[in-house]
């Protein structure tokens, strides 16, 4: 993308036009403010404010959005993400942990569990249970890979293990 922050144009796509995955922290960060708040303003469904609320750590206004959004559609699977990822940035790791595992307990087996164990493998990452987090990233990756799912996906899932491994090799 023309305007990113430099340095970044390897790093994972978030799913949002002007957010990648910070290789480092596995958390998205807006990179290109330009393509962000333009796909922001293009866009009428409200999980992508949503979204766009939590990369920026904005908890309180997500679940603001987020408790609106779930009334008129309780069963999106995405909002439902959204809601565990709102706890993340709220520091209530613990919760949203919980969340992640009863979703996983939910999709298992479906086409939507590599996604589920991406974000469980992310949280837990980023509360320093990088050996859990590293099974997570890798359960991911082979279920993305047995399903042939888009190469993006399969990008972010390696990188996450990659990083996860690296970090508990570093604490070993």
């Amino acid at each position: 993308m023309q305007g990113d922050v430099a340095g970044t144009s390897d790093w994972p796509e978030a799913g949002f036009p002007g957010i990648r995955i910070n290789p480092v922290s596995l958390l998205p960060e807006i990179v290109n403010e330009d393509a962000c708040r333009a796909a922001l303003a293009a866009s009428t469904d409200p999980s992508d404010q949503i979204f766009v609320l939590i990369v920026e750590g904005h908890a309180a206004e997500a679940a603001e959005l987020l408790a609106e959004a779930r009334f008129k559609d309780p069963e999106s699977f995405r909002l439902r993400t959204f809601e565990a990822e709102v706890l993340r940035v709220s520091h209530r790791t613990d919760r949203a942990l919980d969340l992640f595992r009863q979703l996983l307990a939910e999709f298992q087996g479906t086409d939507r569990e590599a996604l589920v164990l991406q974000y469980l493998g992310k949280t837990q990452y980023a509360a320093g249970h990088t050996s859990a987090a590293v099974e997570a990233f890798a359960r991911a990756l082979d279920l993305r890979v047995a399903q042939s799912a888009d190469a993006a996906l399969i990008y972010s899932s390696t990188v996450a293990l990659q990083r996860a491994r690296d970090v508990l090799d570093l604490a070993c």
